[in-house]
């Protein structure tokens, strides 16, 4: 019998944040089990939804005020004050997210990260002792260089000029000015929960992985490229960063390279699921729970690399749960998620994006029940012998 169920999505980009997508599931889930517990844990990984998920759990609260948004103008923003009152929960997507940009407007060599340090600047003057910076559905790709900006450093060409904001600058960056830097930042522990597999520089750098996402052509990708690799080696030199790989350490190209900008200010770059999940208590609530049902925007061979349904794949399997997981796409790979039993897609037809996004939800609820359905159907079907050979999840579609 299925009583207690835990619903743990992530949300869908540009569709459904983490607590409108686990209210979706939960409808689909009532459909067919009506009597069922259902425990609903929204989950961050640092992008969007993540100061607002941790002030809820921790009895903290928003603070709003304007700063400088990915394109250089003022938006409305906010960070979060944990109920530690210790703590403060800077989320960059909050600032300088691909949300922030009209897609006719998404250039990644142009926005920036300077609202972000404006939001670390604001934190510190609440007097915390520690911050925390979310990464994630960044719109950026400057390494973080606006970030530093706002936070005091200068950014110089080879004639002294400061540069402009945007990662298209950073080809032109000759040398950095620490002097004016917050003279506060190395009295607070930085902490930055990102995702480890993604680095700055490289083949698999963080322009070339991320950047057409943003609305890079081939070409700028390979400008922006070159960008990263001057910045990572000029933070090095000027900021006299020690014992840290700029270039491909973990996490260096979260958020566009914000990780490895913060990184150089002695930040601590930290998988996030260990930042973000312990204040959700959710292993206790995985074992606790008779299925666990979990969701993402795309189920494909990136899940592993560090999203969230395989994140709570592997914690329910620490405890012997199902896990079921739902889609918005289907990908090469979305059977190789370890820890996942069944997935589905959430589609019951070809239909086109911009529907798709509208009817998210509704689309979220059917899908739930379709697949819920197929599950008790096949726990009423009479045993048979043992199916040898290897197995793969089911596709419930």
């Amino acid at each position: 019998m299925l009583t207690r169920v835990v619903v743990a999505p992530s949300g869908f980009k540009e569709s459904l944040s983490a607590h409108a997508a686990a209210d979706a599931i939960a409808g689909g889930v009532r459909r067919v089990l009506p009597e069922a517990v259902l425990d609903l844990i929204p989950l961050v990984d640092g992008g969007e939804g993540t100061a607002t998920a941790l002030a809820a759990a921790t009895g903290g609260r928003l603070v709003a005020l304007p700063a400088t948004g990915p394109l250089g103008e003022r938006v409305g923003t906010h960070f979060a004050l944990l109920g530690s009152r210790d703590t403060a929960v800077v989320e960059m997507a909050a600032v300088a997210g691909l949300s922030l940009v009209p897609r006719a407007r998404r250039d990644p060599g142009a926005t920036t990260t300077y609202g972000v340090g404006e939001l670390i600047r604001a934190a510190l003057d609440t007097g915390v002792r520690r911050i925390l910076v979310g990464c994630g559905d960044s719109g950026t790709s400057d390494g973080g260089a606006g970030a530093l900006q706002a936070l005091g450093a200068r950014l110089l060409d080879a004639d002294g000029f400061e540069l402009p904001h945007g990662g298209d600058e950073l080809v032109r960056l000759a040398r950095i000015d620490p002097a004016g830097l917050d003279p506060r930042l190395p009295d607070v522990e930085l902490l930055v929960a990102c995702n480890p597999y993604n680095v700055l520089c490289g083949e698999r750098g963080v322009a070339r992985v991320f950047g057409p996402q943003k609305g890079a052509t081939p070409a700028q990708v390979e400008h922006l490229s070159a960008g990263l690799e001057n910045w990572a080696r000029v933070l090095t030199r000027d900021l006299g960063v020690v014992g840290t790989d700029l270039h491909c350490g973990p996490g260096t190209g979260a958020s566009g390279g914000l990780g490895a900008g913060l990184a150089a200010l002695g930040a601590r770059l930290l998988p996030r699921f260990d930042v973000l999940l312990d204040h959700l208590d959710l292993d206790a609530r995985l074992a606790r729970a008779d299925l666990v049902v979990t969701a993402e925007g795309a189920l494909d061979h990136q899940t592993s690399r560090g999203k969230v349904p395989a994140e709570v794949a592997r914690r329910a399997k620490l405890y012997g749960r199902p896990v079921l997981a739902l889609a918005g796409t289907l990908g090469e790979g979305a059977h190789d998620v370890p820890g996942v039993d069944a997935f589905s897609g959430i589609l019951p037809a070809p239909m086109a994006l911009a529907e798709a996004l509208v009817r998210a939800s509704e689309l979220l609820t059917d899908a739930t029940e379709r697949a819920l359905r197929m599950i008790l159907l096949g726990a009423r079907l009479p045993a048979h012998a043992e199916v040898s050979g290897t197995q793969r999840p089911s596709s419930v579609r």
